[in-house]
């Protein structure tokens, strides 16, 4: 394929894209009880022919200035990242406009989890279910379960329920540190020889810290608000460091930071560093029209959902910065998703071999690898960028055209 039947296509696609309105959007409020939130299901043409039917997955996200039209964004997104994934579920998302940590949650949340049921996949309808997203914590899933009096309603539940325990096994950041990886030794360079800079060590950002290391790269820079900032790491991140910034002991990764030779630095000062791999795994639009210029990162693997607004990610392109975008990078959570969902494991034999976990790990390292490859590839032989290659083999999946 040239170029000009590249773009000719990738602009169908495109329109046929934009034009699509979510399947389902769904407002649940109990103004007595100050509960309000939506769920979105955008597409599930992808998964049509899949093992459940017409089902649309995605995390539940919470924080106090949810929206709508921030839920829609993110099962849009989720779309393209879920039939990237060639998984059979379609994109949705779910979320609460709440403080999950302010007095009488759970009893919010569990009214939410009630309020939603009937159209769970489980229950007859278009939604596959709970799941963990920002704002979320392991007892939701507590929660959410003994008020359905169900383990099928909520994805990435411990091992023991039958789950894959994919936020503590951070298998979302697994598929991004493989992404990177993968393009490095696509490129001729070693992960070994990488140096990483990762804003924000939540579940993903640690994830990536730990399988980034794993794969040989060296965590030169993180950056998150619970830390103090952005601080540059002047010794190998092992021993106590590593450990405690995997468990997401911020506190602790404070202490370990304040007691060695490690220098901080303001916040965002974790984004203009010159690394070889900047991984942006905080929250949508950290990377813009306004600070564009200041990245020195040879590549931005997208750990986030939307890190980079797709303005900043053609300039990053056009200054020969590689961009691997979020729904190629870190659709692991998704894959777990659905392996929780198809799998015909008990929870029993999950719980002694862990097999959902491995086989959840094994399908994300090989579709991203494989995915890395192929928009590498098709970026390649067309003259174009790695984001819009990416797009374009989404968009076919969504439409069903692979």
């Amino acid at each position: 394929m040239d170029r000009i039947e590249f773009e000719d296509a990738l602009q169908s696609y495109e329109n046929r894209f934009n034009s699509m309105q979510p399947e389902m959007e769904l407002t649940i409020r109990d103004p007595e009880m100050g509960v309000e939130g939506w769920v979105v299901v955008w597409s599930t043409l992808s998964c049509k022919d899949g093992p459940l039917g017409r089902v649309g997955k995605g995390g539940t996200r919470i924080h106090d200035r949810m929206s709508m039209d921030e839920l829609r964004m993110l099962a849009r997104t989720q779309t393209l990242k879920n039939a990237a994934a060639n998984i059979g579920t379609g994109g949705a998302k779910s979320g609460m406009k709440d403080d999950p940590t302010s007095e009488g949650f759970e009893q919010r949340y569990r009214r939410f989890a009630q309020l939603v049921s009937p159209i769970l996949h489980e229950n007859g309808g278009p939604w596959g279910g709970f799941g963990y997203d920002i704002g979320a914590h392991p007892d939701h899933c507590l929660w959410c379960c003994d008020e359905l009096d169900s383990t099928r309603c909520f994805t990435g539940k411990p091992v023991e329920m039958g789950g894959t325990d994919y936020d503590v096994e951070g298998i979302a950041g697994l598929g991004v540190a493989v992404a990177a990886r993968t393009m490095l030794e696509e490129t001729g360079r070693s992960p070994s020889s990488a140096t990483i800079a990762v804003q924000g060590i939540g579940a993903m950002g640690a994830a990536v810290c730990r399988y980034a290391t794993e794969h040989g790269m060296t965590v030169r820079y993180i950056a998150d608000p619970r830390i103090g900032g952005c601080w540059r790491i002047e010794t190998d991140f092992e021993g106590p460091l590593a450990e405690a910034v995997i468990a997401m002991d911020f506190d602790a990764v404070k202490a370990e930071l304040e007691a060695g030779p490690h220098i901080r630095t303001d916040l965002d000062d974790v984004l203009v560093q010159a690394v070889d791999v900047l991984f942006p795994c905080a929250v949508q639009y950290v990377i813009t029209a306004d600070n564009v210029d200041s990245i020195a990162a040879s590549a931005v693997v997208e750990g986030a959902n939307n890190p980079c607004t797709m303005e900043a990610r053609m300039e990053l392109a056009g200054r020969g910065v590689t961009v691997i975008p979020d729904f190629i990078a870190n659709p692991g959570g998704a894959i777990a998703a659905f392996v929780e969902l198809v799998s015909k494991v008990s929870d029993e034999e999950n719980a002694r071999s862990r097999s959902k976990v491995n086989e959840a790990k094994e399908f994300t390292e090989n579709t991203v690898a494989d995915n890395v490859r192929q928009a590498m590839a098709l970026a390649d032989e067309a003259g174009v960028d790695l984001v819009r290659a990416g797009l374009y083999l989404s968009y076919q999946r969504v439409f069903g055209e692979v």
